[in-house]
């Protein structure tokens, strides 16, 4: 490293050896540091630092791009360098170490986020995660393309103002719109005003979606990774559908009793009796006891007249799904309480289409207006 003394001492009469000079000091330098950055210590670093830092203006931009894919995924790289590449006007430049540096401070970030263009916005959106402070930011200043950017990346975190502000634009962005109504962590509150400001169609098709699934983690454990489920083994329905018809007949098959079957883990009657009053296959109420379409089994309760108390112990003793996490069934709740019985009953025969291949009907105008 003695080297690079003697190259800071070159970076001085650098400009009258013209742009050759300035790449062939840039070019040994970031060599030196690439091939030895995990044994060098702090001083050392700041000594290239010292020197890659001057250089970011003077050298053609292929040889930065270049840089800056190498040094955004290094803990240990010169940090005057990767603000300087940060801040660069070529995207190219910059987007790298935007996207995914953590050398950069939070300072850093907001700085660009309120003077740089569109696109470096857009690549901050991307990083793997982003405070509230960051995305109040990006969503002031940031176009379109950076709020849905933000809303399809799951770190992203979001004030209450952000995400009254995501759902007012949602309104008129039904990509928004769709990736919002997938998010784990919108509050029940914003999730019920989206749900009554999109597109019959956008909401229809976020609430049948599959989904994520949140998991409750025990207090000061780290998350686990959540194990593969099983195959869902292949069920004849035709006993419980009928059994559930010979009920229906005779008045039978009210509220307690598919809540009791829902108790007794008794799902193949579960399934049975929510087609039967929702009006749909069995086939097409399967897939919603799954854990990633819980949004869809909500509305097929309600489409069946089910209460919220049973509608709850369908979705607690669902098999094989894990414990729902108070977020979730604050979300449940607001999607059970928004929907008219009008617009379960269509939203549910339209993800009944679209699980079995079928086009769905236009909304009927009594779905906007009609009772609970």
């Amino acid at each position: 490293m003695a080297a690079a003394t003697s190259l800071r001492e070159e970076l001085n009469g650098a400009e009258k050896g013209g742009p050759e000079h300035d790449a062939q000091v840039f070019g040994e330098v970031t060599d030196l540091f690439l091939s030895n950055f995990d044994r060098l210590s702090e001083s050392q670093i700041a000594a290239v630092d010292g020197v890659l830092a001057q250089l970011i203006a003077r050298v053609a931009a292929e040889s930065l791009i270049e840089l800056s894919e190498e040094l955004a995924t290094i803990e240990q790289a010169p940090r005057q360098t990767v603000r300087n590449l940060a801040f660069h006007d070529d995207v190219q430049v910059a987007g790298p170490v935007l996207r995914h540096s953590v050398c950069l401070s939070d300072q850093d970030l907001l700085e660009i986020a309120r003077s740089r263009s569109q696109q470096h916005r857009l690549a901050i959106s991307d990083r793997k995660a982003l405070n509230e402070a960051l995305t109040d930011a990006l969503m002031r200043f940031g176009d379109v393309n950076v709020s849905n950017a933000l809303a399809r990346n799951a770190g992203a975190r979001f004030s209450e103002c952000g995400y009254a502000t995501l759902v007012g634009r949602a309104e008129r962005d039904e990509a928004l719109a769709e990736k919002l109504g997938l998010r784990l962590d919108i509050p029940g509150n914003l999730l019920r005003e989206l749900i009554g400001k999109v597109a019959d169609v956008v909401r229809a098709r976020f609430l049948t979606a599959s989904r994520p699934v949140a998991r409750k983690k025990a207090p000061g454990a780290a998350a686990a990774a959540a194990p593969a489920a099983a195959p869902r083994k292949a069920i004849d329905y035709t006993k419980a559908y009928n059994e559930v018809v010979a009920l229906n007949r005779t008045g039978k098959l009210n509220d307690s009793t598919v809540n009791r079957f829902a108790v007794r883990g008794e799902y193949d009657l579960v399934v049975a009796a929510l087609a039967l009053k929702a009006d749909v296959k069995v086939e097409a109420i399967e897939p919603f006891l799954e854990p990633e379409r819980v949004y869809g089994l909500i509305v097929a309760c309600k489409a069946a007249r089910l209460s919220w108390s049973t509608t709850t112990m369908i979705v607690r003793m669902r098999p094989n799904c894990p414990p729902s996490t108070d977020r979730e069934l604050e979300q449940c709740v607001a999607i059970y309480e928004s929907l008219l019985l009008s617009v379960a009953q269509w939203t549910i025969r339209f993800g009944s289409d679209r699980i079995l291949g079928k086009k769905s009907e236009p909304v009927p105008a009594v779905a906007v207006s009609g009772k609970r």
